[in-house]
């Protein structure tokens, strides 16, 4: 009985180890109020994509919703509008796999909204599951479709500034390794999958570095946020039907929930101060070291040039201005904008919005060997 109730004792010891040093979330703060201010969070229909946008809806922004799925995504739109009290909750058809419906959303966005305050890159998959394409599908939609999303959405994001570019990494970059040679190529079998996912997350964090280069003095921001880890669908959705009764109350256990995840990307969109760590990877709200492939600045710089080929991009399209004019000041009441396109889902306006503080004043990020600790 004694050897029992010790090894209980001993379980229940590692469980309050683990819970509070992998489960536990520590709580985002940041500016209180966004009145005035847009967000768009990608993915965001379920897990840490819809608790990042509750979190900001409950704030004040409007949030733009961009999904995949229109039922998926308009259904998320009116429960985060029902449980934040926020009208200005609406969905975008956005599907990242598809160059065409990338540059559909970007235009539709620009057409609509004039503001664009913070940029979250939610959405990714860890698998390809039953779909084949011609291309690296985990790629494309983790890396490619963000990037070319934000190189269509940098005007706006500049005219707006101080704003900010999060995208969603994950532990996993510190097994990316990538291949230049092969970065497009078709993912085929489990093991691919393993590590196609690796290189996409690794792209990511790379990504947040060279955008962080070239934006320097724009007082546009960019990070790269681990959420932990996460009990959410990216983990149980491509899982064997007979095995998810028993992953189930193992991931309650030892996995983190979704609102626990977005604290990170919350703390990278809404933290003042954190201006000198743009392009830096964050993790429990607080900047962490990467191993030398995630820092690797010729790398970052190849892979920007090779996005750019991979996303279509041509010479006509790069460091476009903004011909739209300059958005309404945030603490200025608001005037009725355009009509939204046939795919919104759009709700009656929000109050007029009061004045709120900047994001931060913009700090110039200068360039050593040395990066600077938090």
């Amino acid at each position: 009985m004694e050897a029992l109730l010790l090894g209980a004792g001993l379980l229940l010891g590692a469980y309050v180890l683990v819970y509070y040093n992998l489960v536990k979330a520590p709580p985002c703060g940041g500016i209180a109020s966004l009145r005035g201010r847009t967000a768009v969070v990608t993915g965001a229909n379920s897990g840490i994509g819809k608790m990042t946008a509750l979190e900001l809806a409950r704030r004040g922004a409007r949030v733009v919703l961009a999904c995949r799925s229109r039922e998926r995504g308009e259904a998320a739109a009116f429960d985060l509008r029902q449980e934040s009290g926020n009208n200005e909750v609406i969905f975008m058809a956005l599907d990242l796999a598809s160059l065409a419906s990338v540059r559909a959303f970007a235009t539709a966005f620009l057409s609509s909204e004039p503001r664009l305050d913070i940029l979250i890159h939610n959405a990714g998959i860890s698998s390809c599951g039953r779909t084949h394409k011609p291309f690296n599908l985990l790629l494309r939609v983790n890396h490619i479709g963000p990037f070319l999303l934000t190189h269509l959405l940098l005007p706006r994001l500049k005219t707006c500034a101080p704003s900010r570019v999060v995208v969603v990494s994950s532990a996993a970059h510190r097994r990316g390794r990538l291949d230049f040679t092969r970065l497009d190529r078709p993912v085929v079998g489990w093991r691919q999958e393993l590590r196609a996912y690796a290189d996409s997350k690794l792209a990511n964090v790379l990504f947040a570095r060279e955008l962080a280069t070239q934006l320097e003095g724009t007082g546009v921001t960019c990070y790269a946020a681990h959420p932990g880890p996460v009990n959410s669908e990216l983990f149980l959705r491509h899982v064997p039907g007979w095995l998810c009764p028993l992953l189930r109350p193992l991931a309650w256990l030892v996995l983190r929930a979704p609102r626990g995840g977005a604290q990170t990307p919350l703390y990278c969109a809404l933290q003042e101060g954190i201006e000198p760590f743009s392009g830096r990877y964050f993790a429990n709200c607080h900047v962490e070291e990467v191993p030398p492939a995630a820092r690797d600045d010729r790398a970052a710089h190849r892979l920007w040039e090779a996005s750019k080929r991979l996303a279509g991009l041509g010479p006509s399209e790069e460091a476009e201005p903004d011909e739209d004019p300059q958005p309404e000041d945030p603490g200025a009441p608001s005037s009725p904008s355009s009509p939204h396109p046939e795919e919104l889902t759009v709700s009656e306006p929000h109050p007029s919005p009061q004045s709120s503080p900047d994001l931060s004043k913009v700090t110039r990020r200068i360039h050593v060997k040395t990066e600077p600790e938090p």
